[in-house]
């Protein structure tokens, strides 16, 4: 590989020799898979994900939107932004972040810009998700009912470069949260118009 070459990741479509679904649950399966790689047959695990986006709400002031909401897994309320899962069958990615950011924290927004692109846990799961940043924020007509972990959220405008100082902290762990946000620094400092949007 040269130097000169592009950052960027490789696509790679193996010989899956073998494919067997573990486990079904709600919104994950668990498979395991047998495939053909570099001339070696490997066996691998993996859950696999519907996807999911996520939106870094911004206002005129550079404050992040950010909600604190309860995670049974890690056992911890912690700080996030709003996203949700693609489990709309055939909703465009843009669709499902306006969707998501309406239902979470009851907002819409008239310029939407894509952050980047990020693989959750590559090594154990097939989940991807697009981060947007969202601006020019107004409220929606209606108000979402908010059931179980969503019922105490608490939704807080957080300075950008005070996220950033928590991020450096370890005092946040949300790894959404935190690509969302060291993106949407990394894209103040470069101008936010140079962002992509969708096609």
């Amino acid at each position: 590989m040269s130097d000169l070459e592009p950052i960027a990741d490789d696509a790679v479509v193996p010989e899956v020799l073998e494919r067997e679904v573990l486990y079904t649950g709600r919104i994950q399966n668990f498979v395991k898979e047998r495939f053909r790689y570099n001339d070696s047959e490997i066996t691998r695990e993996f859950f696999e994900h519907p996807g999911a986006v996520a939106v870094v709400v911004m206002d005129d002031e550079d404050r992040v939107l950010a909600i604190k909401q309860y995670r049974h897994p890690i056992r911890s309320r912690e700080w996030e932004i709003p996203a949700g899962l693609l489990d709309v069958a055939g909703e465009p990615l843009l669709e499902a972040a306006k969707r998501e950011l309406a239902e979470e924290v009851d907002l819409e927004a008239a310029e939407w810009e894509i952050l980047t692109d990020t693989a959750t846990s590559p090594g154990g799961s097939d989940e991807h998700v697009r981060i947007y940043l969202a601006r020019g924020l107004t409220a929606t007509h209606a108000a979402f009912d908010r059931e179980e972990e969503e019922a105490d959220i608490v939704i807080r405008w957080i300075p950008l470069d005070e996220l950033v100082a928590a991020i450096a902290a370890g005092t946040i762990r949300n790894s959404l949260l935190q690509v969302g946000v060291l993106s949407a620094f990394a894209a103040r400092s470069r101008g936010l118009g140079t962002l992509r949007r969708e096609q």
